[in-house]
């Protein structure tokens, strides 16, 4: 367990039941699922994924393609977000900024993401990937606007 994830509440048994399929939908792939991203804890506000490295994940150079960390960024605020509604709610990204900070060669990543501010319809959510040795390769900022309205594709 990270540090970062005692800041945040154990989820709900609920919580945890409807979550537990997340990224391992099986009435079709989606994006994270052809990436390979894995759950490692989920909690309320709170994430960690991780993405292991895979020949196909590199660019021509070796190096992990900045589009698969970018993903990998964008999926793990999904059921930080998620996690803290009683009910399923439509919501995407409005804004992203991603920072590389090294090159990834030959390496898992985990990605921590949590919200930093919640309003009534937008979420603010920070994001830090680390190779499996734990150096800092990227950060991201995002900002996801959120629905009223039930929706049970939002998972």
């Amino acid at each position: 367990m990270s540090a970062r994830a005692e800041q945040f509440d154990l989820l709900p048994m609920s919580v945890q039941r409807r979550w537990a399929n997340f990224l391992e939908w099986e009435d079709q792939q989606y994006f994270p699922q052809l990436v390979g991203m894995q759950v490692e804890e989920l909690r309320r506000d709170y994430a960690r994924l991780r993405l292991p490295w895979r020949p196909e994940l590199n660019q021509p150079q070796g190096l992990m393609h900045g589009g698969a960390i970018a993903t990998l960024i964008d999926t793990v605020v999904v059921p930080a977000i998620g996690t803290a509604y009683d009910t399923r709610r439509p919501y995407s990204t409005i804004e992203m900024t991603v920072r590389y900070l090294g090159p990834v060669r030959k390496e898992d990543l985990v990605a921590e993401g949590w919200v930093s501010r919640r309003g009534k319809r937008v979420v603010f959510c920070d994001v830090e990937v680390r190779t499996g040795s734990s150096v800092l390769v990227a950060t991201g900022h995002l900002i996801y606007v959120v629905g009223s309205t039930p929706d049970a594709t939002s998972m």
